[in-house]
């Protein structure tokens, strides 16, 4: 290669370089945006696009379950089923612990109450039993539930379906707790 192609593929790519510095300037002069370096709330947008948002949306509350319902129709089986995805961190042996602590005798146990187990903070100290209602609670987004929980499973959304694994979480252990 002489140094006549060396030029001209130099120039090319120089050009090239060029062009594309030149539309990002005058897209950000045609477009209103200007770009910062640091400070996000400097930047300014090229249009708004306005959502309106429903009334009902913002003021509704968390529908409450009453779980004594879903408890005559509780189908153990699909809560063995339903199981399969808590296995990954959890076992159903008495000492035997994952990620996350031993589910046997989960019900009617401390919540965060297995000594030696590393709970998070929040759940240590929240306190109380895990009844059906608390689990079923708790099941639907552990996270929301009790914030700052190291759980981070997304939950169960439905609560014929938290019932079902609470279900057989309490005769998975030989020794069920009443349940109400």
């Amino acid at each position: 290669m002489d140094s006549t192609e060396i030029n001209k593929i130099s120039a090319a790519v120089i050009s090239a370089l060029l062009l594309f510095l030149l539309l990002h300037f005058f897209s950000g002069k045609i477009y209103g945006t200007r770009e910062t370096h640091g400070d996000d709330h400097d930047q300014v947008l090229a249009f708004a696009i306005e959502i309106e948002q429903a009334e009902d949306t913002a003021a509704e509350e968390p529908e409450e379950v009453d779980y004594s319902i879903l408890l005559a129709s509780a189908d153990v089986a699909s809560g063995e089923k339903l199981f399969k995805k808590c296995k990954a961190c959890h076992k159903l042996d008495e000492g035997a612990h994952g990620v996350g602590p031993s589910l046997h005798g989960v019900v009617g146990r401390g919540v965060g109450g297995i000594d030696g187990f590393g709970y998070s903070g929040a759940m240590a100290n929240f306190g109380g039993d895990w009844t059906l209602a608390q689990l079923g609670d708790f099941l639907e987004k552990p996270s929301n539930y009790i914030p700052g929980t190291k759980m981070v499973f997304k939950g169960f959304k439905d609560p014929q379906d938290r019932v079902d694994l609470i279900v057989y979480l309490n005769e998975a252990d030989g020794s069920p707790e009443a349940l109400e």
